[in-house]
């Protein structure tokens, strides 16, 4: 694995670094030991799928708040998603600032989501199935979510929304 830092402290991309022949390819995904050395979490309780049936579906932007806030790593296994990142620590230099790349089968990367950032992702094609780890058990008393189509953060989906859940359009505006 090769880990690309991005432009927000403490997050990463994660490159596959496949061993191909003739029956096709083999890539290690995950390694405690990878993550350790470089200093990120290693330990995690969860493993979630989340399908899609529409592209341009939305989900997210979700977060827990301490005591049960979570590291995420997030990859595509079928079709391809445009995965969000905002930054929601108190402190840091990039605070409410967002990171996007598109995580799809065909180019294996994964996003390495820090504890405090928010998280959600877009259905670029119709199917689209996010694979991804968590380091915490949920907690829906310390859930939190950021509005998709918040003006202060300003993301920038690359498709019309499709789709999205009643609670994640409720979710409040931050306060300028």
């Amino acid at each position: 694995m090769r880990f690309e830092p991005i432009s927000l402290a403490g997050g990463y991309l994660i490159h596959l670094d496949p061993r191909v022949d003739q029956r096709g390819m083999f890539a290690r995904a995950f390694c405690a030991q990878e993550f350790a050395a470089k200093g990120l979490e290693s330990s995690f309780v969860q493993a979630n799928i989340s399908t899609n049936r529409l592209a341009g579906t939305v989900r997210g932007m979700h977060f827990q708040r301490e005591p049960d806030a979570e590291v995420k790593i997030v990859r595509c296994i079928k079709g391809s998603i445009y995965d969000v990142i905002v930054d929601m620590r108190e402190g840091s230099e990039t605070r409410l600032r967002w990171f996007g790349a598109v995580l799809s089968e065909e180019n294996g990367l994964a996003m390495y989501v820090p504890k405090g950032f928010a998280h959600g992702y877009q259905a670029l094609t119709d199917g689209a199935t996010a694979f991804y780890m968590v380091s915490s058990f949920y907690a829906p008393e310390a859930e939190g979510g950021l509005r998709f189509d918040d003006p202060k953060l300003s993301i920038k989906w690359p498709r019309a929304v499709s789709d999205i859940s009643d609670k994640d359009t409720k979710w409040p505006l931050l306060t300028p």
